[in-house]
């Protein structure tokens, strides 16, 4: 998967939006004020971190070279995807839906209804 594919699919989401808090090289991707993915965009071989389910990823990192404990992170529950390994394209898109959801899921109740207001969808995955 491409940088830049990984970019425009993320950005796809309700109310996801890009910051870099820890300089310009780190693309910090967010929903509200929750970060559900990350890229190092100065290195050559790009990876994303992502929020994870543990169980799942355990399972991952067994079937796949390019997923890796996530670094400088909780391992437990955010990972690494490598961009250009062995992980298919389909699925790193499943993953960034999932470190979203996620995300989403662990906002407080007034931060879900701010969110589905402002994106006019219901981010939140329950009953509109």
């Amino acid at each position: 998967m491409h940088l830049h594919d990984l970019y425009t699919h993320s950005l796809g989401k309700p109310g996801a939006w890009e910051d870099t808090p820890f300089g310009p090289d780190v693309l910090v991707l967010k929903v509200r004020t929750k970060m559900f993915a990350m890229v190092n965009v100065a290195r050559e071989l790009h990876s994303v971190a992502l929020k994870s389910d543990p169980e799942r990823w355990v399972d991952l990192k067994e079937r796949f070279d390019g997923i890796t404990r996530g670094p400088y992170l909780d391992g437990k529950h955010w990972n690494s995807v490598g961009l250009h390994a062995d992980v298919p394209e389909a699925l790193i898109r499943e993953l960034v839906d999932r470190s979203y959801a996620l995300v989403v899921a662990g906002l407080t109740r007034k931060e879900r209804a701010a969110l589905d207001e402002e994106t006019g969808a219901n981010a939140s995955g329950g009953p509109a």
